[in-house]
């Protein structure tokens, strides 16, 4: 059954300072939310690299990764959407949650890479909408204007197989896993 914009779905916190609490947040097209198995295994394979890094997620949707990687102890968050919607239901989440270490901007991914950061992030989040073609452009454009740290790990979530998505040489495939239909998949990037 496909969902239907402003329909209210659910997110849970899996781990961390905020376990288990949940929040709700409008369907929008194109917004599949990492479900909790998957960001359970995500999050196991980030282990150890999660507390004090800096993380961005330019596509940040219902803010699940996001809020996870905040409860899970990471110093700074950058999330990114395109929808006003989507960006003040996660503000408001964080306010909720009085949370001061995360900023969420109204804005187009692919833009909002176009620019270097301030500093460079040591965990990416990319999760664009599906059959956008936007995942191959959101990587280049990471490591082509400087977003990454020396060592940084990348997380993709796409329809395509890690093998057919065309990464930046540096990056080597670290892990990867298929739920269903959606590749997950975590990059290292070596400077």
């Amino acid at each position: 059954m496909k969902p239907v914009a402003g329909q209210q779905s659910q997110l849970r916190i899996i781990a961390g300072t905020w376990r288990s609490r949940r929040f709700g947040f409008s369907e929008q097209p194109g917004l599949r939310p990492t479900p909790d198995r998957v960001r359970e295994t995500l999050f196991n394979w980030l282990s150890g690299h999660v507390e004090g890094a800096r993380c961005v997620d330019p596509f940040a949707g219902s803010g699940a990764l996001t809020l996870e990687a905040l409860s899970r102890g990471a110093a700074w968050t950058l999330a990114c959407d395109t929808s006003r919607e989507v960006v003040n239901t996660l503000r408001g989440h964080l306010q909720t949650l009085g949370c001061d270490r995360a900023e969420v901007r109204q804005q187009d991914a692919l833009t909002l890479l176009a620019t270097a950061p301030a500093a460079p992030f040591d965990l990416a989040f990319l999760d664009p909408p599906f059959r956008q073609d936007l995942l191959a452009p959101a990587c280049a454009a990471l490591e082509n204007n400087g977003w990454l740290s020396a060592d940084a790990l990348i997380y993709t979530e796409s329809e395509c197989r890690p093998s057919e998505l065309a990464s930046p040489a540096n990056w080597s495939l670290h892990r990867e896993k298929r739920a269903g239909q959606v590749w997950y998949c975590l990059w290292q990037r070596n400077a």
